[in-house]
């Protein structure tokens, strides 16, 4: 098993339809947890890479009507350095 995790940016909070469509995905074979962060409005997807491709869980998100604005990095960018002027 492969354990792969996908970070979502969602647009609107899930509605109660949304939000039980999302607890069912969890019964597709392979994905292991669903995790919400609603201050940053982000769905963490865990899922085994050996039964479903990134594609795969895209789209069952999808269906659900949650709707996601872009798919985030887990590991986010290096800050960048402030530059220092020249002397």
């Amino acid at each position: 098993m492969t354990t792969v995790e996908i970070l979502y940016r969602y647009t609107t909070p899930p509605t109660e339809p949304v939000t039980a469509a999302l607890a069912s995905t969890r019964d597709v074979y392979g994905i292991r947890r669903l995790s919400f962060d609603h201050e940053a409005r982000t769905l963490r997807v865990e899922f085994d890479a050996t039964r479903l491709s990134a594609a795969t869980v895209t789209k069952l998100v999808r269906q659900t009507g949650l709707e996601i604005a872009e798919e985030l990095p887990l590991i986010p960018p290096p800050p960048v350095p402030d530059t220092v002027p020249a002397a």
